[in-house]
């Protein structure tokens, strides 16, 4: 999953961004509002954590203008300011969380996973497809009840499939959801990837699940 990080200072930004990508998010940021508004509306993140006191563009107007636009990627306001007037102010402006500082990182990452569950409804933090199981909060996967071990950029592939389950994804919705904006993307790296899970997930005795529909992408599903 994609987030995008509008932060000012450098050392709460620098943690943030090393923790989601130990935790295998695609991660981009920015250090003033100005740039943040520009990959807030420029790109598609799943959540965006944005600070309310920024540099050039305060945080809530960059947060009433997303909205303004149409977008409904989740929002967690992450602020110094803990006034109930401050965390309303935000709330009726869009965010969907507020989280003050200081705060611990676990918290902030648990309430990331949350706000992802949440925008593709996936109420439950397991997510099973026919005999697949994928645990999204130990990032664990099973399949008929035996483990397969999956690389980083392997699992977060299969969650996104996982949590738009059903439908066709494109390699262009992978692209913009799964990979940091500055990762050096070959053409065929998605299809690549593709073909790594296939060989993890599916045997000669298990249904197909990862579904090619060709010119339009991938489905993650029982056997259609």
């Amino acid at each position: 999953m994609r987030v995008l990080v509008v932060e000012d200072y450098k050392p709460i930004r620098d943690s943030i961004v090393k923790g989601l990508r130990e935790a295998d998010y695609a991660v981009d940021c920015a250090d003033n509002g100005q740039d943040g508004l520009w990959y807030a509306e420029s790109h598609h993140y799943d959540v965006i954590i944005l600070d309310l006191m920024l540099p050039k563009i305060d945080g809530l107007t960059i947060l009433k203008k997303i909205r303004e636009a149409g977008a409904n990627t989740s929002v967690l306001i992450l602020t110094a300011r803990d006034e109930i007037e401050d965390r309303v102010a935000g709330l009726d402006a869009g965010a969907d969380d507020y989280l003050t500082k200081p705060f611990a990182f676990a918290e902030l990452l648990a309430r990331v996973k949350t706000l992802v569950r949440r925008k593709y409804s996936a109420k439950k933090p397991v997510i099973e497809i026919d005999d697949l199981k994928i645990d999204t909060v130990r990032r664990q996967v099973t399949r008929n009840e035996k483990p397969i071990e999956l690389t980083a950029r392997e699992y977060v592939l299969l969650e996104y499939l996982a949590m738009r389950a059903g439908e066709c994804v494109s390699r262009t919705d992978i692209w913009a959801h799964v990979y940091d904006f500055h990762d050096d993307l070959q053409s065929n790296v998605v299809d690549v990837y593709i073909g790594y899970l296939r060989k993890k997930i599916e045997t000669e005795d298990s249904p197909k699940l990862i579904h090619t529909r060709r010119g339009l992408g991938y489905v993650l599903g029982e056997s259609l």
